[in-house]
């Protein structure tokens, strides 16, 4: 949608400013109305749907501005409003966001500043509803965003996000770091019924023990010493929508216990608060461990366990997709020389036979690290063999001889690669390849690689 073709609504008890912004949005809409106060602009807002409502928070009448904003938002999810208000502070604004505001901006008013904003929420509107016609083209089409590969492996596992991706299901993503699990939930959410609403990703093992109730469930104000306003959890903010809960296997029992509590019951209070308030999010989790040998160690409820592997999905490594190497890494490579503005580049055969033969312990995310730093570091247009870093060269020593031998080298080049890729910082190395610092210690003194 054009700018000029913009329906917009003002809603301000000041007759100077209702009458201000309608003459001065006049240059950049095709109708603008006003209203005195919440009743009347949402009188007006029911027989004509607008794209924007820009509206004071503090209003005559029973209702305020938050009323507005609420009620907006819930009848017309594509309009977008603007809050305008001399009793700015961060509480009124959080929660006129929280409602489904787009800005939020101070009196007094600039013009200038009020068309810019409009501006802005005229581009999101147009983005979001071409987001909307491609992701309704995914659907249509059977394709699975972003997930790229044919080999048998790969066509399996997408043939599963298309079927589950229609339903409401719990999904357990499961496979090694690096995998794409992630992207595959992202899938999931853009094929489904949900996509219109919001996807809300969460590491729960980057999060301290002592914060990850108050992330997840939010809190009150004064709940706890730091608390000092109230803050929305994450399945709140993914109402209606999708939350991916990553390394769901790295959580306390406690907070296990509150996890599967919101799962079965389907409701939840804030750290501090009574209010009960309804869940109706889908919860897709993730982990890189044998849960089921979590659950057998008695490290993870097993009843949680069942609650979310209603339909368990496996990524499999990137060694078991090798047949795709050559198509992610093109892609990559397309990916960032956009990117980086270079010009377009493309791998010798013996360069993309070589990446084939690697065993990327980090998977995806390593390849695609890779052939970023290729891009940024390379400057011809192909890629030679001779282009690859040590650790991405074919294993032409690997000949036929004791088995122990080539164990070895595959082991020198998987602490090799993951080095790589951990910058050669050795305990982020120690956990991608899943050894104790002290075992990678000793095999970097036994391979050399000191």
């Amino acid at each position: 949608m054009e700018t000029t073709d913009l329906k917009i609504l003002v809603i301000d008890d000041e007759k100077n400013i209702r009458t201000g912004l309608a003459q001065g949005l006049r240059r950049v809409a095709a109708s603008v109305a006003t209203a005195p106060d919440a009743q009347a602009g949402l009188n007006l807002f029911a027989k004509d749907r607008h794209d924007i409502v820009i509206t004071d928070l503090r209003l005559p009448g029973e209702k305020s501005g938050l009323d507005v904003v609420k009620q907006v938002t819930d009848e017309s999810p594509d309009t977008r409003v603007i809050v305008i208000t001399a009793y700015a502070s961060v509480e009124t604004a959080v929660e006129a966001m929280r409602l489904g505001a787009f800005d939020f901006v101070t009196k007094p008013v600039d013009l200038d500043v009020i068309r810019h904003q409009v501006q802005r929420a005229a581009e999101h509107r147009r983005l979001v509803e071409e987001n909307r016609r491609l992701r309704e083209n995914i659907v249509a089409t059977g394709q699975v965003p972003e997930i790229i590969g044919n080999c048998s492996a790969t066509q399996q596992m997408t043939a599963t996000i298309r079927q589950v991706a229609q339903t409401d299901a719990t999904v357990l993503l499961v496979g090694e770091s690096g995998t794409g699990k992630e992207l595959t939930a992202r899938a999931i959410h853009d094929l489904g019924d949900r996509r219109s609403k919001a996807f809300i990703g969460v590491n729960l093992g980057t999060l301290p023990e002592h914060l990850i109730e108050s992330e997840l469930f939010g809190h009150e104000k004064g709940a706890f010493t730091d608390a000092q306003r109230q803050r929305v959890g994450h399945f709140e903010t993914a109402e209606g929508g999708t939350l991916f809960l990553d390394e769901v296997t790295e959580t306390s029992a406690k907070t296990q216990i509150a996890l599967l509590r919101v799962l079965e019951e389907r409701e939840f209070r804030r750290v501090g608060g009574e209010k009960v308030i309804a869940s109706n999010c889908r919860v897709i989790s993730a982990t890189n461990q044998d849960i089921e040998q979590s659950v057998e160690e008695g490290k993870f409820r097993e009843d949680l366990f069942y609650r979310l592997n209603v339909v368990p999905i496996r990524l499999p490594s990137l060694r078991e997709r090798r047949d795709d190497v050559p198509l992610l890494a093109d892609h990559f490579l397309e990916h960032f020389c956009r990117r980086y503005n270079r010009e377009p580049k493309r791998f010798a055969p013996q360069a993309m036979r070589s990446l084939g033969t690697r065993m990327w312990p980090g998977n995806i995310r390593q390849l695609k690290n890779f052939v970023e730093r290729l891009v940024v570091t390379i400057s011809d247009e192909t890629i030679k063999l001779d282009d690859l870093p040590e650790e991405s060269k074919p294993n032409e020593s690997l000949e036929a001889g004791p088995l122990a031998n080539a164990i070895g080298h595959a082991e020198r080049q998987a602490i090799l690669a993951a080095l790589a890729q951990c910058g050669y910082h050795r305990e982020q190395t120690a956990k991608l390849l899943e050894i104790s610092i002290r075992s990678l210690h000793y095999k970097m003194t036994r391979y050399g690689l000191h």
